[in-house]
């Protein structure tokens, strides 16, 4: 027998707690969003700060006396080809020259050449030239007093970016779930207004991202691989999609409401069986 949603709608881990969204305020699920958001940037923030920030240091530690990148071209002065830094997530070289093979040492890879650098990972070499019209310093002397001034900033806006960015795709999937989620509660009779299946929608979200932010910590202290880390955010966006088939059955029923074949966004409510 199926009951009613009693969970409170502070947690969005069970399919109760997900169901009980549809009663929630908004500004009680953009709380709960802000929050899980929060704890995803936190996960990133850690593997920045213990996986790529070390491996920066290091690349600019080794930066020679003399070097830039002016009218789009790189000018440098010390041996090359060369490793700047070379480590599992994170890996920079410096071929000058041109025409040197590098091979996939770490899951992200930076060459720097002649015209422009490039980007490589598991999903194949991104190639960006220079910027012409702006002089980039690449010596020790200045590259480590802008990074010790930056570097707070840096974090500050990665964390920033990242709930941005949570908060902006949640609000975009639960617009286009909220209408599968609509059809799914009017033809189970479930007693749920619209704006009650786009919260429930937007929570259905969560679950997921805790995942993937547990995934993100274990992957920056080597307990997963790159593909493992696909897999999971891959994995985070089934877990949406099974929250968003069960999470109705947690609702409320309509009492003794008969199966029709109306529009199911309608705002109207379903006439009872009795008492017609």
């Amino acid at each position: 027998m199926e009951t009613a949603a009693s969970s409170p709608p502070w947690q969005p881990i069970t399919f109760g707690g997900v169901a009980a969204f549809s009663r929630a305020s908004f500004g009680r699920l953009f709380l709960v969003q802000f929050t899980v958001a929060l704890l995803v940037a936190a996960s990133v923030l850690c593997f920045l700060m213990s996986a790529w920030f070390p491996m920066v240091q290091k690349a600019i530690a080794r930066l020679p006396e003399k070097g830039a990148i002016r009218n789009g071209q790189l000018e440098w002065n010390s041996p090359s080809p060369s490793w700047l830094t070379e480590g599992t997530f994170l890996s920079i070289n410096v071929d000058a020259a041109g025409g040197s093979r590098f091979g996939q040492s770490a899951d992200v890879q930076l060459e720097l050449e002649r015209n422009g650098f490039k980007i490589c990972s598991l999903f194949g070499c991104v190639a960006v030239p220079y910027p012409r019209n702006r002089t980039i310093t690449l010596n020790r002397a200045e590259a480590e007093p802008w990074w010790g001034a930056w570097r707070p900033f840096v974090v500050a806006g990665a964390g920033a970016g990242v709930v941005i960015c949570m908060m902006l795709s949640w609000l975009v999937l639960a617009t286009i779930y909220s209408l599968p989620l609509r059809l799914i509660t009017f033809y189970s009779d479930r007693e749920v207004s619209w704006p009650g299946c786009w919260r429930v929608a937007g929570a259905a979200q969560l679950p997921g991202a805790l995942l993937m932010s547990g995934a993100i910590l274990l992957y920056g202290f080597n307990r997963l691989n790159l593909v493992g880390l696909l897999f999971a955010w891959l994995l985070h966006v089934v877990v949406g999609w099974i929250y968003i088939g069960i999470a109705p059955a947690r609702m409320p029923r309509l009492a003794g409401a008969p199966r029709r074949r109306g529009n199911p966004f309608g705002g109207e409510k379903k006439k009872k069986r009795f008492g017609e």
